[in-house]
């Protein structure tokens, strides 16, 4: 099994820690009682057992341009245990596991979120349309963590536009860490990610390629697929409170209400 610890709560985050496990039908991936977790399948298919009960196998998509995919949701006082399924280089399973401390509110059942269970809304329009799923959101049984998916499957698309922020407490605006894990295809693509802020903050662009993961603890964030690439980012969210409220940057809230 071979496991990559992308981000570390404590190093580029305060709460949020994300792991890409890459298993073979011999590994068994054990998840025992600690933080919040979420495991979410990018490929492959996974027997599933969650403090002992058999929830019977979960996941099924090829890479994550395919459709919705199966997570767990593994409380802190839970256990899972995960073992690939499948023949051949069907058998190969391919994972996130994200993960933050417990907060305030109580945590949800441990439970599998299957595909179809999931909010999918479409997002945006014209170059800036994408579709949006909500994995864990604001409203689903959880302590902390929020999680969701973002495709673009329309190449050389925006995302995260207009831009928006979440790193203050207000009214409008909660104040949340937020992490991306990449994908594009072809893999060989990238995307521009950009961060800035409007009152006299910094101002950072970096380029995003397939399989690396970037933390945003403040400013605006909006980033663009080059030509010819599809765009494909899973987003976790994670502060004191768990809300789901951001703040568009004034100069290009117009966007929003065109219809």
């Amino acid at each position: 099994m071979n496991v990559n610890s992308l981000i570390r709560a404590g190093e580029q985050t305060q709460f949020i820690s994300l792991d890409l496990v890459e298993a073979r039908p011999d590994d068994l991936l054990v998840l025992g009682p600690g933080a919040e977790r979420l495991v979410m399948i990018l490929s492959g298919r996974a027997r599933v057992v969650l403090d002992g009960q058999d929830h019977g196998v979960a996941g099924g998509r090829t890479d994550v341009f395919e459709g919705a995919g199966d997570a767990v949701y593994v409380p802190p006082a839970a256990s899972v245990e995960m073992v690939p399924v499948g023949d051949g280089d069907a058998s190969a399973l391919t994972l996130v596991v994200v993960a933050a401390p417990a907060g305030s509110q109580e945590p949800g059942a441990a439970r599998v979120i299957t595909a179809a269970a999931q909010v999918e809304t479409v997002v945006g329009r014209d170059n800036w349309s994408r579709t949006v799923r909500n994995i864990l959101g604001p409203d689903d049984q959880a302590s902390r963590l929020i999680v969701g998916e973002t495709v673009h499957v329309g190449t050389g698309t925006w995302s995260s536009f207009p831009p928006h922020r979440h790193d203050r407490e207000s009214a409008e605006e909660a104040q949340l860490e937020e992490v991306y894990y990449y994908r594009l295809r072809p893999d060989s693509g990238f995307a521009i990610q950009a961060r800035y802020d409007i009152d006299g903050g910094r101002e950072d662009l970096w380029m995003a390629r397939d399989g690396e993961a970037a933390a945003i603890t403040s400013g605006f964030h909006p980033l663009v697929a080059a030509p010819g690439h599809d765009l494909y980012y899973l987003w976790i969210l994670a502060g004191e409170q768990r809300a789901m409220r951001v703040y568009f940057d004034p100069r290009y809230r117009w966007l929003n209400e065109q219809p």
